[in-house]
């Protein structure tokens, strides 16, 4: 599918400029998150406990990839966005998932009185609801992206959302999980819609992504007023122990 460009945005895109969605992470970096960003050359990182995105060039050269080999270090993973050449001899590609870009086209977003913002003392918990819902990555510093809502039962934290990427004018809802034992009470929708809700107060517009092959979540995010705006691959690669020098 091609990418369609919103109403809001029609004027970027007619123009040629490059969409912010199309590299959310480097449009994150080089935006909203830049006082994150750790930065060799043309390339930008997370901090390692933050985030694991890298973001290179959409055509990097040789010494961009030596730029990203140092500053993840040599037998690291890193996952890439918005590269559209294959990585050079000797990279491992370790991952290749086909994935989904969804932006919110009518999200019927609203709070949520049963939720409560999480901060850094609740981080134990939310690591490990994460394991044990594997929402996708969440780190010790993951919570610095951005607000986090969570819901509780008896004391425990049983079902979280939050903020992750941050591109100029989008934030991307992330982490939505829900403990095995609540499922199917409807936490991970309220908490998504609440989310929502905070990106839209802010005069921002909510996006996530989903791997294709995850066709509930999608058909879900799609009742709640999401839609598709295109498809990609989520690419993680691993660096060589030694990298060639140009």
């Amino acid at each position: 599918m091609s990418d369609v460009p919103l109403d809001a945005h029609s004027a970027r895109v007619a123009t040629g400029e490059p969409h912010p969605l199309d590299a959310p992470a480097r449009s994150s970096l080089n935006g909203p998150h830049a006082h994150f960003a750790e930065r060799r050359g043309n390339v930008l990182r997370y901090p390692a406990d933050v985030a694991t995105f890298a973001a290179l060039p959409e055509d990097p050269d040789a010494t961009d990839w030596e730029d990203i080999a140092a500053l993840v270090g040599p037998g690291e993973v890193v996952p890439l966005n918005g590269v559209k050449v294959p990585p050079p001899d000797g990279w491992e590609v370790v991952m290749r998932l086909a994935g989904v870009q969804l932006v919110d086209d009518g999200v019927a977003a609203a709070p949520y009185e049963e939720a409560v913002r999480l901060g850094k003392e609740d981080v134990p918990e939310m690591l490990d609801l994460v394991e044990r819902t594997r929402p996708g990555p969440f780190l010790p510093r993951t919570i610095e992206l951005g607000t986090y809502l969570g819901v509780r039962r008896n004391g425990a934290l049983v079902a979280m959302a939050g903020e992750r990427l941050h591109p100029p004018g989008w934030t991307e809802i992330s982490a939505v999980c829900t403990d095995d034992a609540f499922r199917g009470q409807g936490l991970a929708t309220r908490l998504v819609l609440a989310v929502a809700h905070g990106i839209r107060s802010r005069g921002e517009t909510p996006f996530m992504h989903a791997a294709a092959s995850n066709v509930n979540a999608i058909r879900l995010y799609e009742s709640l007023g999401f839609r598709l705006r295109r498809r990609t691959t989520f690419l993680a690669v691993r660096v060589p122990d030694q990298v060639p020098v140009a």
